[in-house]
């Protein structure tokens, strides 16, 4: 039984795992997207947003501490110049796991997980799904037309003449 074990050990020793985890977060911090199974993206989720937690204050300690993790300056440089300014305001939660289906090989459950706020498509919907909508607290009932508003529709409609409809009815016939 598993009772207390909160770790998923991925199937490597303890080196080995750390290694992947601080590759692939480097990779999610360059890329805003990467392409893995389902067990890796929750381990590395529990890893990075941490992380990303910690970048939101740019000190000499947090950028250390984050480089031990990270061990890669190029993601270090774009974690704290990008990311941080765009994660500032939220409170947390910056990763998103999208399920994709399994795996050809081996049927392996895959996923995508991404930076929340760095995947264009979906913050573009949500901002015109968030637009077109307006609630109100009453319903707007449909006003009745008047008389005064349907005679004065009535009287703007072109009106045709005795004549006017000879001439249209003659050059009708010669066509």
């Amino acid at each position: 039984m598993r009772h207390g074990k909160k770790i998923n050990h991925l199937g490597r020793t303890s080196a080995h795992r750390k290694s992947m985890l601080s590759n692939m977060a480097s990779s999610l911090i360059l890329h805003k997207r990467v392409t893995t199974t389902v067990a890796k993206a929750k381990a590395l989720r529990k890893y990075v947003e941490p992380l990303l937690t910690k970048s939101k204050s740019d000190t000499t300690h947090s950028r250390r501490t984050i480089f031990s993790y990270l061990q890669n300056k190029e993601s270090l440089k774009e974690l704290f110049d990008q990311i941080s300014g765009k994660i500032a305001n939220r409170p947390g939660g910056y990763t998103r796991i999208l399920k994709t289906g399994n795996r050809l090989g081996d049927n392996a459950d895959m996923c995508i997980i991404e930076l929340v706020d760095y995947n264009d498509a979906m913050l573009g919907a949500s901002a015109s799904a968030t637009e077109s909508r307006t609630r109100t607290r009453r319903r707007g009932g449909k006003k009745k037309d008047s008389p005064a508003v349907s005679s004065s529709q009535s009287s703007a409609e072109p009106s045709v003449s005795a004549d006017n409809l000879e001439t249209l009815n003659s050059t009708n016939e010669e066509v």
